[in-house]
């Protein structure tokens, strides 16, 4: 008789009793449904009733489960690509050898909620698109909004993190220095459809910005940026009106009411964030803070960094665009009609289709790129109509046509665009969709005067009384996606 004490030797259980286990396993425990071990254990006792053999006990059954390939357990339970994710060999690490060799941008929701600018009420939370250089674990940039990710939050955030940033800290009134700035040799990113828009590949072709994209099912080729997002995170979910990152953290912790923090003061907290904390301490892998890292990275550079000469020039580079002829009466783009009287070298006398550029934060005028590569700046042909988003235009045509208009002119746009204002103006102290939405508009119009733009959109501070501003509203369409694939 063995000593009890011994090591586990061959196993004593009946050999049909093993078979009936070892094809209950594949058969009702290795599928999508997922059945608990519990569950497992029920099936075999009644496997072995039918077969008049004797059923084992539950930790029987419990470690044949647990002698089972893991790989195979994941693929059968959780599909494919969960077992490649989990057990594929990770060829080594996504290097760089030096600064802006590689930069990897990503988005994210934010896990706290903000308030709007005028009432401090709770409208949800913001998304964050941000990036890194993995030479030096460095953030090049950021870009904060209530809008889904899309080319423009690309564009915007490749501005912030490719220019000098002392005027931002200035605006923000940050102390301190971001050193980091400049073209990256390879941005790397991955598959979302705002990576592959035709605005972001054009401005990578028109400044040498190699595009690398993570192959299907590794997403450890993401694994900077996706650490990084984690750490921020951790940092966001100590701010009042912080989600957590599960229920089970959240507790009975009520988030919408802690809520505190506009916009523009999370975009404060986060360039506080970035530039006193991140950057000064010590990163784990790098043993020294992140902005060393940084001047010892700028030295192993082959080449110098290099920067936009037309910091405007670089923006409208990466706007999305659509393809148009100069008509007699001008351009026509989103049933709006611009006109200039640069137009009149081209008005009517050519079929060439050139890119005619647009922001989505304010359609009051668009960007014609002329073959010779210059940017013409096109204003409404009727210069009484306000300034718009692309959000409160497609609101504004969703809406007519549910009221079943087929022919839509421009004038019956503006005019549904300014009732929908009219009705959330109205709604923002009753709803938080309402109170988001105007916000949005607020937002988008405001950021464009960030940009360079002399036109007088009122900013709003917290120190500002309350005011009834114009603000749109769908009649439902509350998503707001900026644009799609251009």
């Amino acid at each position: 008789m063995p000593d009890k004490g011994s090591a586990q030797g061959p196993t004593r259980l009946n050999p049909q009793i093993e078979a009936v286990i070892d094809a209950s396993i594949r058969e009702y425990f290795l599928t999508r449904e997922k059945p608990r071990v519990a569950d497992l254990w029920r099936y075999v006792q009644h496997a072995c009733a039918d077969r008049d053999l004797r059923a084992p006990n539950y930790r029987t059954v419990q470690r044949r489960v647990q002698r089972f390939d893991r790989q195979e357990v994941v693929r059968s339970r959780d599909g494919e690509k969960a077992a490649h994710d989990q057990f594929a060999p990770v060829a080594g690490d996504y290097h760089a050898d030096y600064a802006l060799e590689v930069v990897q941008v990503d988005h994210t929701r934010v896990d706290v909620i903000i308030v709007d600018d005028y009432q401090r009420q709770p409208i949800g939370r913001p998304w964050l698109t941000l990036l890194i250089d993995i030479a030096s674990r460095t953030i090049p940039g950021f870009y904060l909004s209530l809008e889904a990710p899309s080319a423009t939050s690309v564009a915007m955030a490749l501005r912030h993190a490719v220019l000098p940033k002392d005027a931002w800290l200035a605006t923000c009134d940050v102390p301190g220095t971001w050193p980091v700035s400049g073209l990256p040799d390879r941005l790397h990113m991955d598959n979302a459809r705002e990576f592959h828009s035709r605005a972001l590949m054009r401005g990578c072709d028109e400044y040498g910005v190699e595009r690398v994209y993570r192959p299907i099912k590794t997403p450890h080729f993401g694994g900077h940026i996706e650490r990084l997002i984690g750490t921020t995170m951790g940092a966001v979910h100590l701010l009042p009106g912080s989600t957590s990152s599960s229920v089970a953290d959240k507790g009975d912790y009520d988030a919408e009411s802690a809520a505190v923090m506009t916009l523009s003061e999370l975009e404060r907290w986060l360039t506080l964030q970035i530039v006193g904390i991140y950057h000064a301490t010590a990163h784990r892998s790098l043993m020294v803070p992140p902005v060393t890292a940084w001047d010892d990275a700028l030295l192993r550079r082959p080449v110098d960094v290099r920067h936009p000469a037309d910091p405007t020039q670089f923006l409208l580079d990466f706007l999305p665009f659509e393809y148009r002829r100069v008509r007699r009466d001008g351009i026509q783009l989103f049933n709006i009609h611009y006109w200039d009287n640069v137009l009149t070298a081209w008005a009517g006398r050519s079929d060439q289709r050139m890119p005619v550029k647009y922001d989505p934060r304010d359609l009051s005028r668009v960007f014609l790129q002329t073959p010779d590569g210059d940017h013409w700046p096109v204003p409404y042909r009727d210069l009484r109509r306000p300034p718009i988003t692309l959000f409160e235009h497609r609101a504004a045509m969703a809406a007519l046509r549910e009221r079943g208009r087929r022919a839509v002119d421009e004038a019956l746009i503006f005019a549904t665009v300014e009732a929908q204002r009219a009705l959330v103006a109205a709604a923002m102290t009753r709803t938080k969709a309402a109170r988001k939405t105007a916000q949005r508009i607020v937002c988008a119009l405001g950021a464009t005067m960030d940009d360079g733009d002399e036109r007088q959109v009122p900013r709003v501070t917290a120190a500002d009384p309350p005011r009834q501003l114009p603000a749109p509203v769908a009649l439902g369409v509350i998503p707001f996606e900026i644009e799609e694939l251009s």
